[in-house]
């Protein structure tokens, strides 16, 4: 008589398995858990409470000498309809981030490129374009002053040798935003180590294919290199993105007593802010000024974050 062999599956070799897989998902989660533990830490004790503190100061009239009444809503509507300058420092913030971003993103990436080619002596270049990224500070800025100087400046003068007059940087209204974009051209170094390490982890079979179906050296950069390095090309914009929101040491140091001179073309959103908390110590309209930056922040990011799946590309990623 022949044995009987059931047709279903061993239930507990399976449940083994799953049990095994599901002992090494919780083991490998503790480590993620411990490895970010230092920074749920310093957020719990050095920022949730001071964070917590400002939402509820922006819903309040302190002022540091005062104790807190609770106003509502009050900050908030007095932002939008009895501040004159708070539009004005919303445009001249956004017009940095959309012309900064775009121009120090693409400058990296191309200076990345440049510096990724295999010539003799590269190193040394490497670090001469990323020691301005090292340099920060208020003895940058004072540097740039002297540079961006309308009559002695560096800058007008080189301008000056291919005959054209150089701009009056740092006082003239229609000049100071980009005079501001200029500098922070200078340091780009930062990007280019990524998108570097970026370019060098890129498969060479790839441009050997490439080269193969004759596809010259433009069509490798966008059908190739562009394509690969989209993840940290995501990463800066977003990081960019948030830093140029927060402008404030350049345009504070750089105009006229710290005011957003000339002709208030340097008032950031930042830069209000702090004048609101520390020149006339309206505490809690500082924080509501702080909390909409956020939200401003927070909206964008999320943006991003949603269209990046259009346009990144993950190296393994299935797309269908």
């Amino acid at each position: 008589m022949e044995p009987i062999v059931s047709s279903k599956p061993d239930i507990t070799i399976k449940n083994k398995k799953q049990k095994g897989m599901s002992s090494y998902q919780r083991k490998e989660g503790l480590q993620g858990y411990l490895f970010i533990a230092p920074w749920i830490i310093g957020f719990l004790f050095f920022m949730s409470g001071p964070l917590i503190f400002s939402l509820y100061g922006s819903f309040t009239n302190f002022n540091i000498t005062s104790k807190m009444d609770f106003i509502g809503l009050d900050n908030f509507k007095k932002m939008f309809t009895n501040d004159p300058l708070i539009w004005l420092s919303l445009k001249n913030t956004l017009y940095y981030v959309v012309i900064s971003v775009p121009l120090t993103t693409t400058g990296a990436v191309l200076l990345a490129v440049l510096l990724n080619q295999g010539i003799k002596g590269m190193r040394v270049f490497r670090t001469i374009f990323y020691l301005p990224a090292v340099l920060s500070g208020v003895g940058v800025y004072l540097l740039w002053m002297q540079l961006l100087s309308p009559s002695s400046g560096l800058v007008n003068t080189l301008l000056g040798f291919v005959g054209i007059d150089g701009p009056a940087w740092l006082t003239d209204p229609s000049w100071t935003k980009n005079a501001l974009i200029f500098m922070k051209m200078w340091s780009v170094g930062g990007g280019m180590l990524l998108y570097l390490a970026s370019l060098q982890g890129v498969s060479q079979s790839l441009y050997e294919a490439a080269e193969i179906d004759g596809a010259n050296s433009f069509r490798k950069f966008f059908h190739i290199t562009l394509p690969m390095i989209t993840p940290v090309i995501f990463f800066d914009l977003v990081t960019s993105t948030i830093g140029a929101f927060q402008i404030f040491q350049e345009a504070y140091v750089m105009s006229e007593s710290g005011d957003g001179g000339p002709a208030n073309s340097l008032v950031f959103f930042n830069l209000h802010m702090w004048n609101k908390a520390f020149e006339v110590f309206d505490m809690g309209y500082a924080m509501a000024m702080s909390w909409i930056l956020f939200i401003i922040i927070l909206v964008l990011t999320v943006f991003n974050l949603k269209i990046a799946p259009r346009w990144v590309h993950y190296e393994g990623e299935d797309r269908k």
